[in-house]
């Protein structure tokens, strides 16, 4: 009886009464697993974490300089992984692609996990979002991250994370790992597995999430789309070719129906399925959804081929509205995955990891140092190489930044602001034109957050972004004045001719296919 009560928290390594229970039995309730926490435990708990050696100290985070690697465990089993958090300061934009999350067991020299640690922990292309699910939790405005899924080794596990950028540093990188020891583990323990891969754009024919060979079970998906083209590009269908079958015994109806939605994308979080990230239906739109498995497993007994449809709804520029191009074209998004399951024996990487050149859109950063800056009064100003910070008394204050666009084209202009509960209200202006409403820059704790100002076409040149004050926010609680607080520490620019696979007029397709109806249909 104590082997059926080793890995019954989660359940995702279900054991039976049975020696001969196989790996894939049905996972007990929630009540099953607060029912198991009644019994004496028979492990010895144990954490790895970033806390200083000195416990009378403070700084309890490490560094890690480019292209270096922090070693988060290198423990000895028999062991169950059964929770990692971390949270990160770095100046780095791009880091939850930058950082990658390497896991390798029993002493193999090829990683089990491999994956960017923002998509590791449920969110792509480098976005950051809060969401709550099951297995993985990402919290303080996506900076804080968790994982509970549970990872057993027999021998030895080593878990490591690796800076890719070669420009910024990894300030101050916080972890737990914890993890228990046991004595022994059930004879049919399965190795957990996470795997990235994209295409960036898209190829023809359906896109690859996991294709392996063993034993075991799948048990989830983090799916994430860059957007190249207008339009919904959700209408592909799932797949799932179990154990070599030529026609997959699992078929989906279209991409949101997989992740638990319907008509579409909107953010939305439940414990097994939702979109943390969902920006719209324009070239330069994000999104990521994450559909965990933990109720619905699907096992294999030789193989495993999960494949998707990156099919969808394509728009021309028609004036005075986007012209419809058809409905169901395959589509040049930048895509990208990681596959989670479980399996025997542990399996390294199917697929290189792409250099971080090609896990990260084009984008053009711009340092707060190389920001012409004027602000109306100046008082209250402070310009550093890392920042801009602007506390004015005055509620109709303005700041401006004036940037360059090298070439012409069409831009995604993005904003790293500044969030505080000193924050006023700000309406932004691009070349004395204004950019959607204004923007509340007061919260209850602090962030600086990415903040898309739209799709803009620009002449190559200068250009002035102008924020001005609408007075204090409603959510301030300052007792002293009305703090108009504004920050930014960057510009992120996006020239979607730089970006493979975009398409700005479409003239590849001259009309819609004969069977497109008329009018454009919703998304399903």
């Amino acid at each position: 009886m104590r082997m059926r009560t080793i890995l019954g928290v989660t359940g995702l390594i279900a054991l039976g009464a049975g020696a001969g229970t196989p790996a894939w039995a049905q996972p007990p309730s929630d009540a099953a697993a607060l029912d198991s926490l009644t019994r004496i435990q028979h492990y010895q708990a144990r954490r790895e974490s970033s806390s200083n050696q000195d416990v009378t100290k403070n700084s309890d985070s490490r560094p890690i300089e480019p292209g270096a690697t922090l070693v988060l465990a290198d423990v000895d089993g028999p062991g169950v992984i059964t929770h990692v958090w971390t949270t990160i300061n770095t100046k780095d934009p791009f880091y939850p692609r930058s950082l990658i999350v390497r896991i390798y067991w029993d002493g193999s020299d090829k990683p089990s996990v491999e994956a960017p640690l923002g998509d590791f922990f449920g969110v792509g292309n480098a976005a950051r979002a809060s969401f709550t699910s099951a297995p993985v939790v990402n919290s303080a405005y996506g900076r804080a991250r968790s994982c509970f899924w549970e990872m057993p080794f027999r021998k030895h596990a080593k878990v490591t994370v690796t800076n890719d950028s070669n420009a910024y540093r990894t300030d101050s990188f916080y972890y737990y790992l914890d993890w228990r020891k046991y004595d022994a583990l059930p004879d049919d323990i399965a190795y957990f597995h996470a795997q990235y891969r994209q295409q960036a754009p898209a190829e023809p024919g359906n896109y690859t999430i996991l294709d392996t060979k063993g034993r075991g079970h799948y048990v989830g998906t983090v799916y994430s789309v860059l957007q190249t083209e207008i339009g919904w590009f959700g209408e592909g269908d799932d797949f799932f070719f179990v154990d070599g079958e030529e026609v997959p015994s699992l078929r989906g109806t279209g991409t949101e129906d997989y992740f638990g939605d319907a008509w579409g994308f909107r953010t939305f979080e439940t414990p097994y399925f939702g979109v943390p990230v969902w920006e719209g239906y324009y070239a330069g739109d994000r999104v990521s959804a994450y559909r965990w498995h933990i109720k619905d497993p699907i096992p294999f007994t030789k193989s495993l081929k999960v494949t998707i449809e990156h099919k969808g709804s394509i728009y021309g520029e028609g004036a005075p509205i986007p012209e419809f191009l058809g409905q169901y074209h395959e589509r040049p998004d930048w895509v990208s995955s990681v596959a989670f399951w479980y399996q025997t024996p542990a399996a390294g990487p199917a697929t290189p990891l792409p250099p971080l050149e090609n896990r990260v859109a084009p984008y053009r950063v711009i340092g707060a140092k190389s920001l012409e800056v004027k602000a109306a009064p100046e008082q209250l100003l402070v310009k550093s190489d890392d920042d801009i910070l602007y506390l004015p008394s005055k509620p109709d204050a303005r700041l401006e930044v004036t940037f360059d666009a090298a070439e012409p084209g069409r831009y995604q202009v993005n904003a790293i602001l500044t969030y505080s509960f000193l924050g006023g209200v700000y309406q932004p202006f691009l070349d004395d034109r204004p950019i959607g409403g204004p923007l509340d820059l007061c919260i209850a704790g602090e962030d600086e957050k990415w903040v898309c100002l739209d799709l803009h076409d620009l002449v190559a040149g200068k250009h002035t972004l102008r924020f001005e004050g609408r007075g204090a926010s409603p959510n301030t609680r300052t007792l002293v004045g009305k703090p108009n607080g504004f920050g930014m520490t960057k510009l992120v620019l996006l020239r979607l001719e730089d970006v493979p696979g975009y398409q700005r007029t479409l003239k590849s397709l001259e009309a819609a296919p004969p069977s497109a109806p008329a009018a454009p249909p919703a998304a399903k």
